[in-house]
Formats: C-alpha cells, sequence, structure tokens
C-alpha cells in the first residue's frame, strides 16, 4: 500500500484531503509542520508528499529543499491557495513534481497523485533493473544432453513453483550458479518483480551490511541521506547472494535474523521493516569446513539449506561439452561475423578431453577468443589455444622455486604468488579490469577487492 505524506497547517484541509486519499486505497500520514514532516520521512517508507507552501510562519520552498535533503528521491507535489509563477517556478527547480493551486477538485488530486505514484514504480523498475545488470544477461542457457543437468533443470523447476524456499547452491567457479539463481526467478511467480545479486566478498564488512539492509541519515560519515537496501529493494522478487562463504560471521548473524523474522532492520534505524524476499545463496566452498574452522555459522547453513543445489564441474559432465560449443560456436560466429558451421571431429576430442579448470566460464571464452582470431567454414585443432592440447599444458613449478618460497611461509608465498598473478592479468589486457578478471576466472568485483588489498 502506498504510503502518501500531507503538509499542512491548516487541519480542515489535512482532513479533507486525507478522506479523499484514504478512500483511494492509500495509507496517509499527517503534519502540521516542516519538523514533523521531516521525521516522518526520515522514519517512514513514504512514497508521496503534498506540501502545502505557505505554512504559517515557515517557507514551504525550505521545507521542500530539508524533505529532499533526507530523501532526494522522494516525489513532492506542491499545493498551494497563494500560487504565483515565481514560487512554482522556484519548487520546481527545487525538485517538486508537480504544481497545483487551491482550491482543486477531488477527481484532479486523485489524478495526479496517481499518476506521481505511477512515476514513483518506473523510477524504483530502472533501478532495479540496473542493479540486476538485466540487459548484460548473456549467460548460457540451460543445455545440455547429460542425465546430470536434466536433473539440474528438474529440480529448478521443482524450486521455482515454491514461492518462498531458501535455496544454496554450490559448485566450482564457472559452473553457472548464477545462471542457475536467475532461471529460478525467472520461472517462478516472482518474476514480475526484481532480481537483484549481490557478490559477498567484493565489499568490505561495513559496506556490505549497508548495501544489504541500507542505512538511516548519520548512521556513520558518509551517510548524507537514507538509502534503502538490496533487501528493500527486492521486495516480491528474489535476492542472490553470490560468493556466501566469504561473508563475514558479523553479518552472517544479521542474515539469519533476517531469514528467521522476514524483516530487516537499517543500519543506524530503530525500527524493523516487513519484506517478502527469496533468498537464493551460492558458494563454490564447503560451507560444513567453514564450520568446523568456525568460519561460517551452522545454523545459517542450515537455514540456507532448504533446497540445495548442486552443480557438477564441467569434467564431470563431459557429455555436455558438445552441446555447450555447439551454442557458443553458433553465437559468436554471428557475433564477429564469422563463417564457422562446425567442428572437426578431432579438435572436439580436444574439447572433450581437456580438464576444464574454469568450468563453463573458460569454454566461453575459449570459444570466443578462437572467432576472434580465426575463421571456418569448420573448427579445426590449429584454431585452438594452446592450453587445450597436452603439449601446451604448463610444466610443474621446479622443486628450487617451491624451495625458495618456503622462506616465507605458506600465507606470505600465497599473497605474493596472487599478487604476481594480478599483475600478469593486468598487464596482459593492458589494465582492462574485466577482461583481467575474466582471464584470472574470478568476478571484477572480488580483483577490484585483491587490487585494493594489494595496494595495485
Amino acid at each position: 500500500m502506498e504510503k502518501i505524506l500531507i503538509i499542512d497547517d491548516e487541519a480542515f484541509i489535512r482532513e479533507n484531503v486525507e478522506r479523499i486519499l484514504t478512500e483511494e486505497g492509500y495509507q496517509v500520514l499527517a503534519a502540521a509542520g516542516g519538523s514533523e514532516a521531516g521525521r516522518l520521512v526520515s522514519e517512514e517508507d513514504v512514497d508521496l508528499v503534498l506540501l502545502d507552501l505557505n505554512l504559517g510562519t515557515e517557507d514551504g520552498l525550505e521545507v521542500l529543499k530539508e524533505l529532499k535533503r533526507i530523501d532526494p528521491e522522494l516525489l513532492v507535489i506542491i499545493v498551494t491557495g497563494f500560487g504565483s509563477v515565481e514560487s512554482a517556478v522556484d519548487a520546481l527547480k527545487l525538485g517538486a513534481y508537480h504544481y497545483m493551486k487551491k482550491p482543486f477538485k477531488a477527481d484532479a488530486l486523485r489524478v495526479i497523485v496517481k499518476l506521481a505514484l505511477q512515476t514513483q514504480t518506473l523510477r524504483r523498475e530502472v533501478r532495479n533493473l540496473r542493479k540486476g545488470d538485466l540487459t548484460e544477461f548473456e549467460n548460457v542457457p540451460l543445455v545440455g544432453a547429460g542425465t546430470g543437468l536434466k536433473e539440474i533443470i528438474r529440480q529448478v523447476r521443482e524450486v521455482a513453483r515454491s514461492p518462498v524456499s531458501t535455496v544454496l547452491i554450490t559448485g566450482e567457479s564457472g559452473t553457472g550458479k548464477e545462471l542457475v539463481a536467475r532461471t529460478i526467478h525467472h520461472l517462478s511467480e516472482r518474476r514480475e518483480a526484481p532480481f537483484i545479486e549481490i557478490n559477498c566478498a567484493s565489499m568490505p564488512v561495513n559496506l556490505l551490511e549497508s548495501e544489504l539492509f541500507g542505512h538511516e541519515k548519520g548512521a556513520f560519515t558518509d551517510a548524507g541521506h537514507r538509502k534503502p537496501g538490496l533487501f528493500e529493494e527486492a521486495n516480491k522478487g528474489t535476492i542472490f547472494l553470490d560468493e556466501i562463504g566469504e561473508m563475514d560471521i558479523s553479518i552472517q548473524a544479521k542474515l539469519l535474523r533476517v531469514l528467521e523474522d522476514r524483516r530487516i532492520r537499517r543500519v543506524g534505524g530503530t525500527r524493523n521493516i516487513e519484506i517478502d524476499v527469496r533468498v537464493i545463496a551460492a558458494t563454490n566452498r564447503n560451507l560444513r569446513e567453514k564450520i568446523r574452522e568456525g568460519s561460517f555459522r551452522e545454523d545459517l547453513f542450515y537455514r540456507l539449506n532448504v533446497f540445495p543445489l548442486h552443480i557438477p564441474p564441467l569434467r564431470e559432465r563431459r557429455e555436455d561439452i558438445p552441446v555447450l560449443v555447439k551454442y557458443y560456436l553458433d553465437r559468436y560466429s554471428r557475433s564477429f561475423s564469422r563463417s564457422f558451421q562446425e567442428i572437426s571431429p578431432e579438435a572436439l576430442g580436444l574439447l572433450e578431453h581437456y580438464p576444464w579448470p574454469g568450468n563453463i566460464r573458460e569454454l566461453k571464452n575459449i570459444i570466443e577468443r578462437t572467432c576472434i582470431m580465426h575463421d571456418g567454414p569448420t573448427l579445426l585443432p590449429g584454431h585452438l589455444p594452446r592450453e587445450i592440447s597436452p603439449a601446451g599444458a604448463p610444466e610443474r613449478a621446479a622443486p628450487a622455486a617451491v624451495a625458495a618460497d618456503l622462506s616465507l611461509g605458506l600465507e606470505a608465498a600465497t599473497d605474493r604468488y596472487e599478487r604476481q598473478l594480478i599483475e600478469a592479468a593486468l598487464a596482459t589486457t593492458g589494465y582492462n579490469v574485466l577482461q583481467a578478471a575474466q582471464l584470472l576466472r574470478i568476478p571484477r568485483g572480488t580483483l577490484r577487492y585483491k587490487m585494493a588489498r594489494h595496494g595495485l
């Protein structure tokens, strides 16, 4: 139910407008002055404000400025009996949505309120689409010839029928966990609502908490205004928590409460906000092992693991490789104006016997690279990159090189090697972070986090 705030110093006007809007099914709040209005906008999820410019000793334009400072995206309709062209222009410059003069007819009020609320809904949908990155949804559909994938598809369809079941997707990096999550959402009754994803490993603890749950103005140093969290943005839809195994233990406790109570509280807030969201989590880590280590809550694991879905690595479902190769070959042949129509048995044999440590993501990248560098009509072994051939496999590190790292200890040596790999990937791609992340087979947000940690 949309929530509308009326700000007018005349009780009769407030009561009359409240009656009209309540009859239309809106929830109505009322304030006689700016300070009370500011408090309500800070504490309540107000969708629209009707503001009288003449509030006795108060200047309505100053109240408008304060309300827009509290919530820059708030829609405000100016209503006044002392209107002028100048005040109308000033109000619109300050961000007012519309300007109405008293006296007004009830039907005119109903129409402009309805239009304003439709505008607010469209704005939110655009923000949700951008956050969900749906315009760049370029993953391969769930296709394959093997019984393993067919069973995954069956399970996806089953869980999509359930409106609220929490899902935990496990599998190695690159196996298509995000694709499975999106498919569940788009097959469910929530498909018209937002699908919002966040990588739990891509940001520090304090920022992750604010992103998930939102914050109130002044909750921390840079909190200049109230900000709804992703759980609020995903209301009625789905939130996808990728790399859940990397979530800090303190955030895990708050997520557990959300799953149990279906309510969130913004950072710095004092009241609970009810939400209706399906939670899908994914990880490439062994959460049971992390529970034994004490870095993941056992109670949260069982709350997430209501409907477990495991996606096997590509090396365990080699019967799907020809289908995937055909899909990507057709796709990138069209994208790069190539004439590839088929793949030779020898080239397909090399692809089927390759171990695919990067799974489907690696296969996609290799076919894309092949289509950039070569042309058909038949994809031959010579078109494939060297790593696909056994002769092109990298040699193991010499014992002397390993021994040299032993003096650093495991953690320091691993840190140094990670930094070297990141530097090499960045140099190879001309410091294109997206391409470097693809080369390293990690999410772009994870790479940015690691670059910051290494001072790159």
